[in-house]
């Protein structure tokens, strides 16, 4: 099942797109024999998964930056709820009951988000943000692991 963004929710349909980048590095000839996670690592590639994640926190950011048109946009609400943890941008936990809502961006977004540190998201460039958003994750083994979750979040998140 894909969602309205288009991002796959089920671990079956993750898969599958995984499968595709999989295969498509095999036809590299040069680390053809590798395992998988090593030809990610030799073509400078990331799984689709940590792709999607990162792309992700990149739209929020822009969001919360008022990048876009305010009109066209979804609407992130700030957390009134300041703690120790996360960062000043907090955003609004909801909770959902169906699977209807709870897989849309504005929902799947927030723990992630919130998981953030102050010095990746207080910056005023996206180019920045990214940097620092890089290397805060560079040890992540989401990036050449589809079946693991971003850690450090507080929760373990099933969004993905």
């Amino acid at each position: 099942m894909l969602t309205l963004s288009g991002t796959p929710t089920r671990k079956k349909d993750i898969e599958t797109i995984e499968k595709v980048q999989k295969r498509a590095s095999t036809l590299v000839i040069s680390v053809r024999k590798s395992t998988y996670k090593d030809r990610l690592i030799e073509l400078n590639l990331h799984t689709l998964k940590y792709s999607r994640i990162r792309g992700d926190m990149i739209q929020v950011f822009k969001i919360i930056k008022q990048k876009y048109d305010s009109f066209a946009v979804p609407e992130l609400l700030p957390s009134n709820y300041n703690s120790t943890r996360g960062n000043i941008y907090k955003l609004l936990n909801h909770s959902f009951y169906s699977n209807l809502r709870k897989f849309y961006f504005t929902a799947r977004v927030v723990n992630i988000w919130n998981s953030l540190p102050d010095y990746v998201v207080a910056v005023d460039c996206v180019n920045t943000f990214e940097t620092r958003l890089d290397k805060y994750w560079k040890d992540q083994d989401v990036m050449y692991d589809w079946t693991s979750e971003i850690t450090g979040t507080g929760d373990r998140l099933s969004t993905y």
